[in-house]
């Protein structure tokens, strides 16, 4: 299928907006070049994708590129191979080694051969322009600024900002989600979860001790924020002078309606991503464990069963099938997913409300019983066992009233 290629970016128009209003020259300049570097190169993406063919084949092979802060990739230099030595340069082995991190979970936890699971090689550019406050993936390529050392640092540092640029690919060529309106923020969505479960994956962190923060390694040490987003707290990631609140909303009540326009992010894309965000990780954090194990699997396969248009209330449908599918009707996840699209103010089509809260208090029940574990096998495991203890207590009961009754009877044969 043909589709649309965009230049999806990590730093949100919004944010870049904000310091166009700062004090600081430098600040200001930077942010300004950023935007109409980004313009251009949207434009330059459409015709190009007119052009290119099918992406090469290579089994995930790395190539690193160095822009020595140019803007035109086919001028830049090769920096590291899969074949060649390692490089002195720190930016661009980051690059490396998060595109291969990144390859090596979506091979290893999902089974796909690199984002177009035919083996695309994974091309990365490093030292972008001059000052560049972002990075993207185009389509074919990804792309790393240097930052301006005073809102932004290198934007290699951070795996889990690689993660999501990557996945912007697999969405590509799985749904194919398009980048507007609700169907954008899905798109963005996916690419946070994914982006986080690469970092999590990476350092064997569980949902409860994850941070769930995408980018928190991108601002310099003295900007007061905590990441560019937070799915555990969308809303809360910041809130200065600089930047402003973080808009992100964490439910449907305060979903934001924007314009459709690439000023206006597209209709909110990067905002509204709050939401299925949120879902994740209440789902992921409903199961407990390691979330890239169920949770993960859950919205992989969600994902390749959505269309272009998929909205909020369908990809929250296709969970729920998809947890029924792979788990059980009823089961401990496909109920942890109810409850959290519930949260967030979605209801599963085809659970009738009383229904949706008991299962959902159900699930969240099963949640607080595991807390204590960490995989969801344990957390059934437990439940079964604090059943049999009420079971056995309720008998427990029952044979000492029975006792009861019949020595109430006893006495008044005997006093009759």
């Amino acid at each position: 299928m043909s589709r649309t290629r965009r230049v999806n970016c990590i730093i949100p128009p919004h944010l870049l907006d904000k310091l166009l209003e700062s004090g600081n020259s430098g600040v200001r300049k930077a942010a300004l070049d950023t935007l109409l570097t980004t313009a251009r190169l949207r434009g330059e993406r459409g015709v190009r994708a007119s052009f290119v063919g099918a992406a090469s084949a290579g089994n995930g092979r790395r190539t690193v590129f160095d822009c020595q802060q140019g803007r035109f990739l086919p001028f830049a230099a090769l920096a590291q191979s899969e074949d060649g030595p390692a490089s002195a340069d720190e930016s661009v082995k980051r690059a490396f080694d998060g595109l291969g991190t990144t390859r090596d979970f979506y091979r290893s936890v999902l089974q796909r051969n690199s984002v177009d699971d035919r083996g695309m090689r994974l091309d990365g550019y490093v030292h972008f322009d001059v000052q560049y406050n972002n990075a993207f993936w185009d389509g074919r390529q990804m792309v790393f600024g240097d930052g301006d050392e005073s809102m932004f640092t290198d934007f290699t540092g951070s795996l889990d900002v690689i993660a999501h640029e990557l996945t912007h690919a697999v969405t590509e060529f799985t749904a194919g989600l398009a980048y507007h309106n609700q169907s954008g923020a899905l798109n963005e969505s996916m690419s946070d979860v994914f982006g986080s479960l690469v970092k999590q994956w990476s350092m064997k962190q569980s949902a409860e001790t994850a941070d769930w923060l995408i980018g928190s390694d991108i601002f310099t040490p003295g900007i007061d924020a905590d990441a560019l987003r937070s799915m555990k707290a969308p809303g809360h990631a910041y809130d200065n002078d600089l930047f402003g609140k973080d808009p992100q909303p964490a439910h449907m009540r305060h979903f934001v309606h924007l314009p459709d326009t690439e000023r206006e992010d597209f209709g909110g894309v990067h905002i509204n991503s709050g939401i299925p965000n949120k879902a994740f990780y209440l789902t992921a954090t409903n199961i407990g464990g390691f979330a890239w194990e169920a949770p993960g699997l859950i919205w992989y396969e969600s994902l390749k069963a959505s269309s272009v248009d998929t909205q909020f209330q369908g990809f929250a449908d296709t969970t729920h099938q998809k947890a029924e599918e792979l788990y059980g009707a009823d089961s401990t996840e496909q109920l942890a997913v109810l409850a959290a699209w519930q949260e967030v103010g979605i209801r599963i089509s085809g659970v009738p409300a009383g229904v949706a809260r008991a299962r959902g208090r159900a699930g969240r029940n099963g949640a607080r019983g595991r807390s204590a574990g960490q995989d969801g096998g344990a957390g059934r495991e437990d439940g079964l066992v604090a059943l049999n203890r009420q079971v056995e207590a309720l008998a427990a009961q029952v044979a000492g009233l029975s006792k009861a009754v019949a020595a109430l009877q006893r006495e008044r044969v005997t006093h009759g």
